[in-house]
């Protein structure tokens, strides 16, 4: 650099160098351990003297506790290189004029704009002041000290270094906090994950140390495991533990930090003697401790903060912890340790991406209820154990296995690990079970994925409909999906979701079909039946939208209305005139096992004012056969009521004559199947022939259905029939049209 020689020293300057000399700064000795990290202090000048006397001047001194390393530039454009590969620079001794007039002054701007170095302090030392006038360039530039190199004695020099650097540790200790701040705020958006916990711990460490004043190294954080016995393991750490990290805290090789930890969570308080050891304690029993050597004895007031810090971030620990049970209970089956439905989802949507030779299989235990209900709950847990145990054996590591369902399995892994062959033979041999053994079979419904479409939940829905289709051939077996599966499936789901729809609008609606005597046509009543018009005006037949209405429990609902609505109707034959008029209504075995069926009637009834003797209810004879003991009792409350009972479709069951003369009826109903037959078979009029015979000799009415031709009627008349309906005589009609039909009908009540 341009330097003019200097002049001779005033006689106040030499006397600053003598108070220099008796009052300098005490050395320090080269063996000291601080000199692991020194204050690293940039010479840029392109006079090589000036580098030496620098050096020499600071020799030996501590700033802050800590020794000076200098590092070397001669050029702005050397300079650049240093900064560009060395970190951490204190301070920037800076010469003004090099290679060119504004040389430093330029590389001012480089370090703050370009290379963003906002703690770094920068010290301007020129030997030509006016190339750079001292307001002006303070004004401008974003430096922290200017000085003549003539004015900067031993003395003056190290003061400055001293308030630069105590303002450079001051302004990385607040950076410090900043970030472990923003740490902390990030980490409660990265909870979702499993480095959560680590990250709110990181965040915690660097806020922790920046609060001390020390660099974040050297703390460990250990938090106790969920079982009582449970390691102490190691989830955050930082500079020379940083290797730690989830690693059992009795793998710390440092024995005293290893005993510090330990003491401290055994303690449940802060330790300050021997290093600080910190205390963070949770109400759910886990608590956690960090350790850090702080270098220096800590104040009443430093505790005291301590204290605080460490209450308040207990708080955040408690909600990163829970939120991280959460998220395992929300994605993991807590009794057999196995992904749920929803991290199973996750898994099928992942494998979607290269489907070839993969197959997915839902496994239902048969009769599992009944293993609860006999040997209770605690025993069918411990059977899910072995069935999961013997599954993973059998299918290997490549099988990913998931709780789906109470005592349901997916199974995802290769096709040729996951077929129907295998998962049979895993049920071949009986289950040890507490003592127990235990023979068990289970049906699988599978799904190629390379053959299905769908995607996620929908590839589980297509194996559960397989699972039913398996269901419905026997229990044991195994059905694979197929197109044609899933769209009958998923055309009854669409009728089903339309028939909601068409119930809660107002779609569904009643109509009559009379019933007479077969000699003259003479009314007796009419069957009350149910037609569901869509929005856009298409009928759906009853046999399609009924037996849905049975299996989704909406018949309850649906059965209400049907009932009320024909004893409102009921009501208006009667108040005609009509005092014989019977109102026949089906009902299902599902309204019969509802146990608020009788209160419906009774309220019917009731609300309406009908007397109970017009009413007739519908049982079919399937029905009355599966549940003799439910349905007797049910029969008993409904002939207390007076209301009178018909078995239906008489002939398609397999009822015997003790049953039927156990069962309180007054009428047996002919299929209309046998109606037919009766005209065309010999067979078909031997059935019916029995029915009547049946009937008259259990002392009950026979009404055959589905009469629609002259032949059948004078057929059945001649075999014992009285009673009929069907085309012949009216087709079903809405209200007011069986009004008018009643006016006009022969020999009406």
């Amino acid at each position: 650099m341009r330097e003019t020689n200097s002049p001779a020293k005033p006689d106040h300057e030499e006397d600053d160098d003598l108070l220099e000399f008796l009052d300098s700064p005490e050395h320090t000795d080269p063996t000291d351990a601080h000199l692991i990290h020194p204050w690293r202090v940039l010479i840029v000048d392109d006079d090589g003297d000036v580098h030496k006397a620098t050096e020499l001047a600071m020799q030996g001194l501590l700033v802050e506790g800590l020794p000076l390393s200098f590092l070397h530039a001669t050029s702005a454009a050397e300079a650049r290189q240093v900064l560009a590969n060395e970190a951490d620079l204190a301070v920037v001794l800076l010469d003004v004029v090099m290679e060119s007039e504004d040389a430093g002054l330029q590389l001012v701007r480089y370090i703050r704009d370009e290379l963003k170095l906002g703690a770094t302090r920068i010290v301007l030392r020129t030997g030509q002041p006016g190339y750079a006038p001292e307001i002006e360039t303070v004004q401008a530039y974003d430096i922290n000290d200017y000085k003549t190199k003539s004015e900067l004695t031993r003395t003056r020099l190290y003061t400055v270094l001293t308030a630069a650097i105590r303002s450079y540790r001051q302004i990385c200790a607040l950076e410090a906090n900043r970030r472990g701040l923003e740490m902390i705020v990030d980490a409660s958006t990265e909870l979702s994950r499993l480095r959560g916990l680590h990250r709110f711990a990181e965040g915690v460490v660097t806020q922790l140390c920046a609060m001390l004043g020390i660099l974040p190294e050297g703390l460990v954080c250990a938090q106790v495991g969920m079982e009582a016995d449970a390691e102490v393991r190691v989830v955050a750490a930082a500079g020379q533990y940083s290797g730690m990290i989830n690693a059992p805290l009795s793998a710390v090789q440092i024995k005293p930090v290893r005993e510090r930890l330990q003491q401290c969570l055994d303690q449940r308080q802060n330790i300050y003697e021997e290093g600080t050891c910190l205390y963070f304690g949770m109400s759910n029993g886990r608590p956690m401790a960090a350790l850090v050597d702080v270098g220096r004895e800590l104040s009443e007031t430093d505790q005291q903060l301590l204290r605080a810090f460490c209450s308040n971030i207990s708080v955040g620990f408690e909600n990163v912890v829970l939120y991280g049970q959460l998220l395992d209970q929300a994605y993991n089956d807590q009794l057999l340790q196995l992904p749920n439905r929803n991290r199973f989802v996750e898994l099928l949507d992942k494998n979607l991406k290269n489907p070839a030779d993969v197959t997915l299989a839902l496994i239902d235990i048969d009769d599992f209820s009944d293993i609860n209900d006999a040997f209770g709950h605690h025993f069918g847990d411990q059977v899910l154990r072995a069935v999961v145990l013997r599954l993973g054996e059998a299918l290997g590591l490549n099988t990913a296995m998931a709780r789906v369902g109470a005592d349901t399995f997916g199974l995802l892994g290769p096709s040729d690990h996951v077929s129907a062959n295998n998962i049979q033979q895993v049920f071949l041999e009986p289950f040890s079970v507490a003592g127990e053994r235990l023979q068990l079979s289970a049906t699988t419904g599978l799904v190629r994925l390379a053959e299905s479409a769908a995607v996620g939940s929908e590839l589980l829905l297509d194996a559960q409909i397989a699972l039913k289709q398996a269901k419905s051939q026997h229990r044991g077996s195994s059905q694979y999906f197929s197109s044609a599966m899933g769209t009958d499936a998923r055309e009854r789901f669409k009728l089903l979701k339309g028939l909601r729809a068409g119930f809660e609008e107002n779609r569904l609606f009643v109509v009559y079909q009379p019933q007479v005597l077969l000699s003259n046509g003479q009314p007796l009543g009419a069957e009350a039946l149910l037609r569901w018009r869509t929005e856009e005006g298409q009928f759906v037949p009853p046999d399609q939208f009924i037996p849905l209405a049975e299996k989704s429990g909406l018949i309850i609902s649906i059965g209400e209305f049907v009932l009320r609505t024909a004893c409102h109707q009921l009501k208006r034959m009667l108040e005609l005139g009509y005092q014989d008029f019977r109102m026949c209504v089906n009902v299902s075995l599902a309204q019969f096992r509802h146990p608020g069926f009788m209160a419906v009637l009774r309220s019917a009834l009731r609300d309406t004012g009908v007397d109970g003797r017009n009413l007739e209810l519908e049982i079919t004879e399937s029905m009355a056969m599966e549940d003799t003991e439910l349905v007797m009792h049910i029969l008993a409350d409904i002939k207390r009521c007076g209301v009178s009972v018909a078995i239906d479709d008489f002939g398609t069951g397999f009822s015997s004559l003790s049953h039927l003369r156990q069962l309180d009826v007054d009428r047996l109903k002919i299929d209309r199947a046998f109606v037919r037959e009766a005209q065309t078979s010999s067979a078909g009029s031997t059935i019916a022939q029995m029915v009547i015979n049946l009937g008259r000799g259990l002392n009950l009415t026979v009404i055959a259905e589905g009469i629609e031709t002259e032949e059948q009627r004078q057929q059945l008349m001649s075999l014992g029939c009285h009673e009929g309906q069907g085309y012949l005589f009216a087709r079903p009609m809405q209200a007011d049209q069986l009004e008018r039909w009643m006016e006009q009908a022969p020999g009406k009540t």
